[in-house]
């Protein structure tokens, strides 16, 4: 198909502002105009509909959202602008292998919502690293993994997705790198200190709706542009650029390309590591990760939960088709420019003499797409790119809110509370944008590749203190604590070396360590896994069992416990430990508990009464819409009673039984789907 704007290779260049900057068609930007309007609309219908001056009105939705949006927003969480660049890249410059890590996620986020999330919503948490501190007692494990999450955010999620926008933006606008980032910072974090949880539910459940058109669209004009399945199965081993560097590799695509399960030793995802390593980092993510669990507490019960879990999972299997497939079409029909082989050519091309796959999809859109239908593919990316930003700016500032800025300020009002998280926001995205430079020369090109091997460096220790916590009674604080420190800090000794020893060029000998040479990164995963795990047992084993008050409805084999208690509230549990406060290591200590607790999702009543004074004077009515938009609703005048507490919902645990036969029987027809398309693909 012919494009009706298609810009020659001289054109494309991404490294500043040397290229004349393009303007969009008329009907390009309606297009875009149109799905801002509407995405404002549901965030300000959201906004009116939703309390959003308290903790669990902004951080948690009220706690009453239904499977849809929870499902939508898991989903769009998920697949940011990160995964469209990310994975359309490197199916070009690999094959359908990356497909395995959307396909592992299938079944994790169904663990999510049958095992994990059952055990979350007794202990009654409002963030991960609150359930570790509620599970083995003291405040060190929960500072640490607090801390730990938001490191990890900004170097696998926020960095890369803002990366993965400006370069869409890049290559539609011509616009410079940091000029693209600064603009897409300032919407995005805006419309996320404003809107609060529910804002951003609602909105992913929209903007998953547009990527789902927008992308299915494409898929459609790609496959018609490269004549079909067939000529995608022939032309991708023949899709070879004509300028290559002398003796060298380079630009030569795999020969095992269409093959998920690779060899073990030679291939760039062993199966082995894909199957067992790949594992471990996915089930953090999907099960422990703030950003997706936090989606997942806000539905109003377990069967809205399981239900929201089930349509991320088939969502799920929509990226082979929507991404990988497209990213290889794409370097059938531009070899030259996504597949280039000398690094000249490369950093014409992109600015990144180490490879330009990353540009395979903005080329693709760029290029096939017609007038309107490219607005359309724009407004795609943008949504992924909110979309997954305002999930984790949400989830990061509830963290840092809840976990850290709650242990600094222990009688914090929950005004300051509102106020602090959203000015953290904007502390994060500063931070991030620093880290970009970093991201755009890693991992030969290949972005998603870049989260993959950070992601198998960082998170299974993680992963195994969470796992451990869940389903092993006899595990404590001390094993998880110096599990986690092991664990991480091998890990973090193997990150290094990786930007220390980056990967060779193609047309370079490969002479890094042989640690980072030979032991792949999801190889190195299964070590961490192991090592953490052992460090995990042989402390535990070897010091004091956990406190009954550390076990009961905080494990899956103790959940029903809790469950079976008198409707005796998390809030009043943690009234009662004000009142006997124990000090001694792995129970509960005065106060801090408290403030970590339920309770102070309710308006605190000295907190009420002194934020009563110190705002109860007259405002004028710019001062009173600005607060509005901005969730900080000013307490009302005291008049001199003693506030009562307006308990807020809980998700609850009661299920119906016809619902919940039809929602296991759609979690066994999930799962083999899943193991049909792994099988076939395998």
């Amino acid at each position: 198909m012919a494009s009706t704007q298609g810009p020659p290779t001289s054109s494309t260049t991404l490294a500043g502002g040397s290229a004349s900057v393009q303007t969009l068609p008329t009907i390009d930007i309606v297009v875009l105009v149109v799905y801002f309007l509407l995405v404002l609309a549901v965030g300000l219908w959201s906004m009116w509909r939703t309390q959003r001056s308290t903790v669990d009105g902004y951080f948690l939705a009220g706690k009453n959202m239904v499977w849809w949006p929870v499902g939508a927003s898991l989903f769009a969480s998920n697949v940011g602008s990160g995964h469209f660049i990310g994975l359309a890249g490197s199916g070009a410059a690999a094959g359908i292998s990356p497909t395995s890590y959307e396909w592992n996620g299938l079944f994790m986020v169904l663990l999510l919502g049958w095992v994990f999330l059952p055990i979350y919503i007794t202990s009654g948490v409002t963030t991960m690293p609150e359930y570790l501190q509620r599970r083995f007692g003291g405040k060190r494990i929960q500072l640490f993994i607090a801390v730990l999450y938001l490191f990890v955010y900004i170097f696998t999620k926020i960095s890369v997705d803002m990366y993965a926008g400006a370069v869409f933006i890049q290559q539609a606008l011509q616009w410079n790198l940091y000029l693209a980032v600064g603009l897409l910072l300032l919407i995005t974090s805006i419309y996320t200190v404003a809107g609060g949880l529910a804002a951003v539910i609602y909105t992913d459940a929209v903007q998953t709706v547009v990527m789902l058109m927008g992308a299915i669209t494409l898929m459609a004009f790609s496959f018609e542009a490269v004549g079909g399945w067939d000529a995608l199965l022939d032309g991708y081993g023949n899709a070879i650029p004509s300028v290559r560097y002398p003796n060298s590799s380079c630009g030569l695509p795999r020969p095992d390309a269409f093959h998920l399960f690779r060899d073990p030793l030679t291939s760039d995802l062993p199966w082995p590591g894909m199957l067992l390593g790949m594992s471990v980092p996915s089930l953090w993510y999907w099960c422990t990760d703030q950003v997706i669990v936090q989606r997942s507490l806000a539905a109003k019960n377990t069967l809205h939960a399981k239900g929201g879990s089930l349509l991320a999972a088939y969502l799920k299997v929509a990226p082979f088709f929507m991404m990988v497939l497209p990213g290889m079409i794409s370097r059938i029909l531009f070899p030259d420019e996504v597949a280039c082989g000398d690094p000249d050519v490369c950093r014409a091309v992109c600015g990144n003499p180490v490879g330009c796959s990353d540009i395979a999809y903005p080329k693709l859109v760029m290029e096939l797409l017609p007038s309107g239908l490219r607005g359309l593919m724009m407004a795609v990316m943008i949504a992924a790119l909110m979309s997954s930003l305002t999930s984790i700016f949400n989830s990061s500032s509830t963290i840092f809110t809840m976990d850290l800025w709650r242990h600094l300020r222990v009688r914090a009002s929950e005004w300051e509370l509102m106020v602090v998280g959203r000015v953290f926001v904007l502390v994060l995205v500063a931070v991030s944008v620093l880290w970009i430079p970093v991201v755009q020369a890693s991992q030969g090109g290949q972005l998603f590749i870049y989260i993959q091997a950070i992601s198998s460096y960082l998170q299974p220790p993680i992963a195994v203190v969470f796992f451990a916590g869940c389903f092993w009674k006899r595990a404590n604080e001390k094993g998880a604590f110096w599990g986690l420190v092991v664990g991480l800090l091998a890990g973090f000794i193997r990150m290094v070396l990786d930007f220390v020893y980056p990967v060779p060029p193609c047309y370079e000998a490969d002479l890094r360590p042989s640690v980072v040479k030979y032991v792949h990164y999801l190889y190195f995963s299964i070590i961490l896994t192991l090592l953490t795990m052992g460090v995990v047992v042989v402390i535990s084993l070897a010091t004091d069992r956990p406190s009954p008050g550390q076990i009961d409805g905080l494990t899956w084999f103790t959940r029903i416990q809790r469950m079976g208690e008198s409707s005796r509230s998390p809030a009043a549990e943690d009234a009662s430990d004000m009142e006997t406060p124990v000090g001694k290591t792995g129970e509960k200590e005065p106060e801090r508990d408290a403030s970590v607790s339920r309770s102070e999702s309710h308006l605190d009543v000295t907190a009420a009464d002194s934020s009563s004074k110190g705002h109860a004077g007259s405002h004028s009515k710019l001062t009173t819409a600005i607060l509005w938009l901005c969730g900080m609703d000013r307490p009302k005048k005291s008049s001199g009673a003693r506030q009562v507490p307006v308990e807020m919902p809980t998700c609850s645990l009661e299920e119906n039984p016809l619902m919940s036969r039809f929602i296991d029987a759609n979690l066994v027809v999930c799962m083999a789907v899943a193991v049909f398309l792994i099988g076939y693909w395998a």
